[in-house]
């Protein structure tokens, strides 16, 4: 049998041969079962949405759901007086799917309901698991599933929306903490306010976190419990639907960052023990409760789970029109210790057994799944530990998403400004981990996210400032904090976004520098809005630095879509020098050129490029930017003839680089 592509790109793969093998075989096993050994296709085995929760139909209504434990189970609701009533009784069909039909006039456009399950030894009230909407009482804070009939559901305007991923440009961010008011947020206020803004800024894409209903507003999301519903607390299916649509007439595309790797642990909210068992969805043993996380594990070697959490994918696709997912905690479900105390320092690591076959199955078929629905769909892992394979392609050994996200970046940078002087910021270090990864695999770089402002962390610009930025971001007001500060905000997101080979992301407000950290509100803190939220007007203020760092951002992202598919251009290093803190590349025309010396700046430095003349195209020292303005950007750059360098048809290219500063240039055509 001839190997595996994946193995043949990676030699140090070989031999670990006959454990991807066996997993790649695994996969083609149990899709063959699912699709009845290609009697159906993928997509076809994952409508469950189709079928199972609350249907109208030409005679009324239909409702199923599967809860093969369960003796007996009720409509409940706002139409019977939230009693047990015969006439709401649903009957079992086989196969543990439960079922009731009923006349029009028996249920209404937003009534509310959930199901009374009995089984053997107990019964509780429970939320249906497919239900399509789900709403919180603002006094009782008790959560229901809504009947959802709009007289005129939405009509998407937009058809056949391609997402732009050359490059991928993605603008991370909530929905709910995106309004300037100490409040939750809604769809209609982001589609109308702050879409504008992210099409103004260049971004092709964004990551909606928090979309799956949960029932902890704290919890970012991450703890969901209806996994078809669209979280209510920000406004209605149609009002998502809108602002998706609206996404797609700017040209940016829409990505869910979905949560399969755990589900919470409610049991009248979630599916914690839906039909009375324990091990319905999840596991039934010592591995049902995640260890770090207070959530529950799916088991993803049971075909109803996989037909779960696969009719999930397909339905946000079909439903929403999202163009796919950034999948959460993708390393708890690979390793059936969820990675948690694992160094991983060799490829041993990654196959000594202890990788649960079962969960990367699903996310494979997954992967396969989503692209069979959209071939332009997007697809990124969320993962930590570096598992081979993850980026590549399923036919060749690999788990078939199109990103990885490159995890080491932000933690780098953490790193370096914790605990790194700055005349240790060494650009071998940098380049190193701004461009360490695997051949064969997409990533998805950035300076930060959502995670690292977290509360008892901040944004980078306020661990670079902080307490200065409540009393010295005016313009007209100097110190050698601030200055610092914005120096290395420019600088860091350059060389990240200027090194991709993906795609780049950022946190919203973090392209302008917001400060501070991010603290949903709970008990602890009052129940406060005030850190779960973003500070628009500090940005709008013409009087504020701010707007110098948002300007920055919004050129630097122009100037990267400037040049087609140049997350795919070769990236050649031309010089660095730790000793003088200078790092140089060249990516098509452009020079990059960063010196990160705190103190000394270099007239007349040299580098060896192709002969030319250049143009300066960004300065993070310009005026515009809130910097020095030290060079003259204006004049251009003609390269020096040297006879020793005549073969490799070079030359030397000689700039002024000031200290603390990064420039880019572009070769001009003759």
């Amino acid at each position: 049998m001839e190997a595996l592509k994946l193995i043949k790109n990676d030699p140090w793969l070989a031999p670990y041969e006959p454990v991807i093998q066996e997993r790649y075989n695994h996969v083609i096993q149990v899709e063959q079962s699912l699709t009845n050994r290609g009697m159906q296709s993928l997509s076809g085995f994952a409508s469950g949405y189709l079928y199972f929760g609350l249907h109208k139909t030409p005679d009324g209504w239909v409702f199923r759901e599967w809860a093969p434990n369960a003796t007996a189970m009720y409509l409940i609701g706002t139409f019977n007086n939230w009693e047990k009533k015969e006439l709401y009784r649903l009957v079992g069909i086989g196969g543990g799917v439960w079922e009731i039909r009923l006349e029009d006039h028996y249920l209404h456009h937003e009534d509310l309901f959930k199901l009374f399950v009995e089984w053997k030894g107990g019964s509780g009230e429970r939320i249906p698991a497919w239900t399509r909407r789900v709403v919180q009482d603002e006094q009782t804070k008790i959560f229901s599933a809504q009947v959802w009939n709009p007289a005129k559901p939405y009509v998407f305007k937009k058809k056949n929306f391609k997402p732009n991923t050359a490059p991928l440009l993605i603008y991370e961010c909530h929905i709910g903490m995106a309004t300037n008011k100490e409040k939750v947020g809604t769809y209609e206020e982001f589609r109308t306010q702050i879409l504008p803004r992210i099409a103004n800024d260049g971004y092709n894409a964004i990551q909606i976190m928090a979309i799956q209903e949960h029932p902890y507003y704290g919890s970012f999301g991450y703890h969901v419990s209806s996994f078809f519903a669209a979280s209510s607390r920000f406004g209605t299916p149609e009002e998502l639907k809108y602002l998706i649509d609206d996404a797609h007439k700017m040209g940016i595309a829409v990505i869910m960052d979905i949560v399969h790797s755990h589900a919470v642990k409610n049991e009248v909210e979630g599916l914690g023990r839906f039909d009375g068992s324990y091990n319905q969805y999840f596991y039934g043993d010592g591995r049902r409760e995640h260890p770090a996380w207070d959530s529950l594990c799916f088991d993803y070697g049971k075909h109803q789970v996989l037909h779960f959490l696969l009719s999930n994918c397909k339905f946000w696709l079909d439903e929403y029109k999202f163009d796919g997912f950034r999948f959460d905690g993708v390393t708890s479900m690979l390793y059936y210790n969820h990675g948690l105390g694992e160094a991983f320092t060799n490829y041993g690591d990654y196959y000594n057994g202890g990788q649960d076959i079962n969960a990367i199955t699903y996310l494979t078929l997954a992967n396969k799944l989503i692209h069979e629905v959209n071939p332009n769909a997007i697809t990124i892992a969320e993962e930590v530990s570096g598992m081979p394979g993850l980026a590549a392609l399923v036919e060749e050994g690999g788990y078939g998403f199109d990103y990885r996200m490159a995890m080491n970046v932000p933690d780098y940078w953490i790193k370096m400004i914790k605990e790194k002087k700055d005349e240790e910021w060494h650009p071998s270090s940098i380049w190193w981990e701004t461009t360490n990864r695997r051949v064969d695999e997409k990533t998805i770089s950035y300076a930060e996210s959502h995670d690292q402002a977290l509360v008892g962390d901040k944004t980078i610009i306020f661990r670079l400032i902080d307490a200065d930025m409540y009393w010295h971001m005016q313009k007209d007001d100097h110190t050698f904090t601030v200055d610092r500060g914005m120096a290395l905000h420019k600088m860091i997101r350059l060389v990240t976004a200027s090194t991709i080979n993906g795609g780049y992301l950022n946190f919203m407000g973090n392209e302008f520098g917001h400060p501070e950290w991010i603290d949903f509100p709970r008990e602890e803190n009052g129940w406060s809005h005030k850190y779960a939220r973003r500070q628009w007007d500090l940005v709008d203020n013409k009087d504020l630095k701010y707007q110098y760092l948002g300007e920055f951002d919004r050129e630097m992202i122009e100037l990267i879509k400037s040049v087609k598919h140049f997350e795919a251009t070769a990236i050649k290093k031309i010089w660095d020098s730790d000793q003088d803190q200078i790092l140089a590349y060249m990516r098509k025309d452009l020079v990059f050129i960063f010196n990160f010396s705190p103190s000394q700046s270099y007239p007349g430095y040299g580098f060896l490029t192709p002969p030319g003349e250049y143009e300066v195209v960004l300065n993070t020292d310009a005026t515009r930017f809130g910097g020095f303005g030290l060079a003259d950007d204006t004049i251009h750059h003609f390269t020096q003839f040297d006879p020793l360098y005549k073969k490799e048809k070079k030359e030397w290219l000689k700039i002024y680089i000031p200290a603390r500063s990064a420039v880019v240039l572009r070769k001009m055509k003759k």
